[in-house]
């Protein structure tokens, strides 16, 4: 199968980030990225990497909360860290209940500020969960256990959410109820590549797949017809590929974190992107 966008049409948006699993937007429209030692980067138009600060430990998954404007940043050693712009951080959960949390591995914000989360658990265990925190930090389990549950996303009304299980390269849907709980798992794709990680939606409601093991991002219409989007057969502009955001002018550029390079990449990709929680968010309002 022919990919639909040629691996011509990705280009090296920053260099030199540490081996970035994840990245985000920030309201303003900068980027902002993780590193495997700890980093934090913000990443300006130009694409030079600015550090942050480092919390001195792998980060994983990060997302912004469009309440307090911090972002939150997924530390398997850490737990979840909350960082300020300035850089200053604190840890903001270690556990969830009585349960201590095992690998937080990605977070999502909704536009009221709850944080949904995967922790992960461990690779050779079904002990992966799905979980809920509120603004104010109280946590709840929402659902598991799951074979190592990664990248989330939350459709446009937020009605629906979506879940990598990359252990058995499908991607899962769970209904948000009227009253916040959550109807059970419901696959939504399988055979998603080889270690689907990440997540991401355009505006058409089509939801985007990056696989970490396979070098390929795969898309799943609305009707769940599933196209092979991206692939690198060389594994340099996709190189183990863990998560995307949507950004740029015209909000229509895929930006791809690659963890086994030290570059941030992007493609124009046809279609606007789906704007996170805290990208909906006026600040002047």
């Amino acid at each position: 199968m022919s990919p639909e966008l040629p691996i011509e049409a990705f280009e090296v948006f920053a260099r030199g980030i540490d081996h970035a699993e994840c990245l985000a937007f920030d309201r303003e429209g900068i980027l902002w990225a993780g590193g495997e030692a700890g980093q934090i980067y913000r990443i300006p138009s130009d694409g030079a990497p600015q550090l942050v600060t480092s919390l001195e430990s792998y980060s994983a998954g990060i997302s912004f909360s469009p309440v307090s404007e911090d972002l939150f940043v997924c530390n398997p050693n850490l737990g979840i860290v909350r960082v300020r712009k300035d850089g200053k951080f604190s840890v903001f959960a270690t556990h969830c209940g009585d349960h201590k949390l095992i690998c937080p591995n990605y977070g999502l914000f909704d536009s009221a500020g709850n944080y949904y989360v995967t922790d992960s658990g461990l690779w050779k265990e079904r002990n992966g969960l799905l979980l809920r925190y509120t603004p104010g930090g109280r946590g709840e389990i929402l659902a598991g256990p799951f074979g190592y549950p990664n990248g989330l996303a939350l459709s446009a009304d937020e009605k629906a959410l979506f879940m990598v299980e990359s252990k058995t390269d499908s991607v899962h849907r769970f209904e948000i109820r009227a009253d916040s709980s959550l109807g059970a798992p419901e696959l939504y794709g399988n055979e998603c590549g080889r270690f689907p990680d990440g997540l991401t939606l355009d505006a058409e409601g089509n939801l985007y797949v990056c696989c970490y093991a396979s070098d390929e991002i795969w898309r799943l219409s609305p009707a769940r017809e599933k196209t092979l989007f991206a692939w690198d057969r060389w594994a340099i502009l996709l190189g183990s590929p863990t998560n995307m955001a949507f950004g740029g002018e015209e909000f229509d550029e895929l930006y791809v974190a690659n963890l086994a390079r030290t570059t941030i990449t992007r493609a124009k990709a046809g279609r606007r992107g789906q704007p996170l929680a805290n990208q909906k968010v006026n600040p002047s309002a």
